[in-house]
């Protein structure tokens, strides 16, 4: 990696690091290539992703952001995993790593709060953003179904009465 590499490298590990609301970080202890591909798709499709960098890198591409105390984190073969959700890319680990044993949580952050391994794996078990909405706007529909049933109840009553007169006068 050349000089002008290594720059374009660290402005576009800054550039995530002030977009994001979470960043996870893994050790990797010899996943192949084919697992960590596996590992990879997952996150893109949970709209988060996951990148192998040099540490020294990414310490320099960590000052002046929130995440800077996740510079004590990077020592020995790690990656980032990162996604504007805070629960994404936590998620995602956190069900790989039960899989397989070649990936390990060292910790992360969410903003300027810093997580542990216990933090992060909380963090994977709190419901997704979309899932959050859908429950919000069930809540929120809810009364006015409520309504709606009410107000349409009496208008049923109204027609069983009347239709139970009709079947009486028929016989």
């Amino acid at each position: 990696m050349d000089r002008s590499q290594k720059t374009d490298a660290v402005a576009a590990l800054n550039s995530t690091f002030n977009e994001v609301a979470v960043v996870v970080v893994t050790r990797n202890l010899g996943m192949t290539v084919a697992q960590s591909t596996l590992l990879r798709t997952k996150m893109r499709e949970a709209g988060a992703s996951y990148k192998v960098s040099k540490n020294s890198l990414a310490r320099i591409a960590l000052a002046g952001t929130e995440y800077e105390g996740l510079s004590d984190l990077l020592t020995g073969p790690v990656a980032l995993a990162t996604s504007t959700d805070p629960v994404a890319a936590a998620k995602v680990v956190a069900e790989f790593a039960k899989t397989n044993d070649k990936i390990e949580i060292v910790g992360g952050a969410m903003g300027s709060q810093m997580l542990d391994v216990e933090g992060v794996k909380a963090l994977a078990t709190l419901p997704s953003l979309d899932e959050l909405r859908g429950k919000l706007v069930g809540l929120i529909v809810a009364p006015a179904t409520k309504i709606a049933t009410i107000a349409q109840a009496p208008a049923a009553q109204i027609a069983r009465v009347l239709s139970a007169y009709a079947e009486k006068e028929a016989a």
